[in-house]
């Protein structure tokens, strides 16, 4: 694959970024509509349909949202089990380069919260956690050299980690 002039991003950058989500290909229907629809003169009319302020508010209003010193808890030590030298899991032992920072537990808690709003509840839930764990973890688990050439990724840590941790939490 042709990468001439592009770099990954040293581990430091990477962490500065909320979620890591995996878009895969489109199907051929999508790509048709793709391609017809930036490749020609038309260009689509934007509209705005949130203001600055509401932006502000809606940011204000996702930190207002609950959770649990439980479930505080839980993020710390889910966080805190990414890191090879402090972990009790052998998986990351085994497995992980380097670890997750605090970064990482704020960016679950504050994502949990804005899913919490939009699934129309005012608390966080296990839930919540869980659905956010994968995309905030996915680029600030490294995991090391043997660990990919045995097709060992950093979602593969995270369901390790949350299965590990849950049953501790029952």
């Amino acid at each position: 694959m042709e990468q001439s002039g592009t770099f990954p991003l040293p581990e430091a950058q990477q962490n500065r970024f909320l979620f890591y989500i995996k878009i895969g290909y489109p199907t051929a229907s999508e790509e048709e509509i793709i391609l017809k629809n930036t490749t020609g003169t038309h260009r689509p009319k934007v509209e705005k349909i949130i203001t600055g302020p509401e932006i502000i508010r809606l940011q204000e209003l996702v930190r207002e949202v609950h959770i649990s010193d439980d479930l505080i808890g839980y993020v710390s030590n889910l966080v805190r089990a990414t890191r090879p030298e402090s972990s009790n899991s052998d998986f990351v032992k085994k497995w992980v380069g380097w670890g997750a920072g605090p970064r990482a537990g704020q960016a679950m808690i504050l994502t949990a919260k804005a899913r919490a709003l939009q699934e129309g509840r005012f608390s966080v839930t296990m839930e919540d956690l869980k659905k956010v764990a994968y995309p905030v973890l996915r680029h600030r688990v490294i995991v090391n050299f043997r660990a990919e050439a045995e097709g060992i990724d950093s979602d593969s840590v995270t369901k390790e980690l949350l299965d590990q941790i849950i049953a501790n939490v029952k």
